[in-house]
């Protein structure tokens, strides 16, 4: 569709909603281009069909699959942070070898948890990063998640300040690091240095400027997307949210997800921010084309939410996968409100099925359900 027709038809559903009081049509009529990339947790094992059998294979196979999805025309590679797990738990040597490798991705993580990170030395890894990578790094951090270990940012020397939590002290972390990435100086130089300083106080190096605005939150409800947006953070939210609607409980994952964004956004505006905000938003999505996909995932796509806790006080809702035929997942995802809300869909990858099948299945998305949904 050209870009003359797509501005008609919005103003068409437009006039339709406003003048005659029909209900708006689904959101694969709204025609919103979006940034499609992967998201990669990262897994190595030696279970049987395991492509990725170490920590070596998983780390050279993530830059690997950066490099075909870029050539397949996806916008960007992003990747889960996990401690004391066989998973990736050190991103910047990772984004900065995909950044050598690749010239137009986005390159990021979702997320980064903030409980285990020294702000300062973060923003020395972070700027000298995305200076390799031609300043297209994308940094999702956050609270983070139930971690393998009892507080296991403990082992790496960090302890909550007096009457705070986990919860304070990785915000408190997120504070200093956003700080940091502004680039102005704080520390006071020695009269007597090694080499000569430039006047003033000084800062971390190497600062990337603008990497501040491709910071994001995520976000698993509706007042942290709140809080997210207040900072001047991008929002990106998973699978996995609070099971926090307005409509009380059975509201549909994807209606209670698409509530959070709606929050953010008000809160974005509320705020006076002068740039417009990214919104991500990450499914399982799997298009079945071939016999592989259905020897795969055949007959696996789950149709319903769970609603389950993710700890003793918070009860949370999981999204569903969608895997079926081209056809029907163009049915099935033109209802979904997130994804309509946001600019970014990250596909969660199943990175131990090999570098070749994951590119296939984001291939998949791109050139059979993308352009029925104007995504592209």
């Amino acid at each position: 569709m050209r870009a003359g027709e797509a501005r008609q038809c919005r103003e068409v559903v437009r006039r339709t909603t406003i003048d005659w009081g029909i209900p708006r049509p689904p959101p694969a009529f709204r025609y919103v281009v979006k940034h499609i990339g992967f998201l990669s947790f990262g897994h190595w094992s030696d279970s049987p069909g395991s492509q990725v059998r170490s920590a070596s294979d998983s780390l050279l196979q993530s830059i690997e699959l950066a490099v075909a999805v870029e050539e397949l025309g996806a916008d960007g590679a992003y990747f889960r942070v996990h401690h004391f797990a066989n998973q990736l738990g050190s991103p910047f040597p990772l984004l900065a070898a995909i950044g050598a490798r690749t010239s137009r991705i986005e390159i990021g993580t979702a997320v980064i948890d903030m409980r285990y990170e020294n702000p300062l030395y973060m923003a020395e890894d972070a700027g000298a990063a995305d200076l390799i990578a031609g300043q297209r790094l994308q940094l999702g951090i956050s609270r983070g998640s139930p971690e393998q270990v009892i507080d296991g940012w403990r082992y790496f020397g960090y302890e909550p300040s007096e009457g705070a939590d986990d919860a304070d002290m990785a915000r408190e972390h997120a504070r200093v690091f956003l700080e940091v990435l502004r680039g102005q100086g704080f520390a006071r130089p020695n009269p007597r240095p090694m080499f000569p300083n430039p006047p003033g106080l000084l800062r971390v190096e190497p600062h990337s400027a603008g990497l501040r605005d491709r910071i994001w939150w995520g976000a698993g409800s509706r007042e942290t997307a709140e809080w997210a947006a207040g900072q001047g953070m991008n929002l990106q939210s998973s699978t996995l949210v609070a099971n926090d609607s307005a409509g009380g409980a059975g509201t549909p994952f994807h209606v209670t997800q698409a509530e959070h964004i709606q929050a953010f956004r008000e809160a974005w505006k509320a705020a006076g921010h002068q740039r417009e905000p990214r919104v991500s938003v990450s499914r399982s999505i799997f298009p079945l084309v071939d016999a592989q996909d259905r020897m795969y995932f055949g007959g696996r796509g789950d149709e319903e939410d769970h609603v389950g806790y993710i700890d003793e006080r918070t009860q949370a809702i999981f999204g569903r996968s969608y895997a079926a035929e081209p056809d029907k997942l163009i049915e099935q995802l033109s209802r979904d409100e997130a994804i309509a809300a946001a600019d970014t869909l990250l596909l969660t990858v199943p990175n131990q099925l090999g570098v070749d099948y994951n590119a296939h299945v984001v291939e998949g998305v791109l050139k059979h359900v993308a352009p029925a949904l104007g995504w592209r």
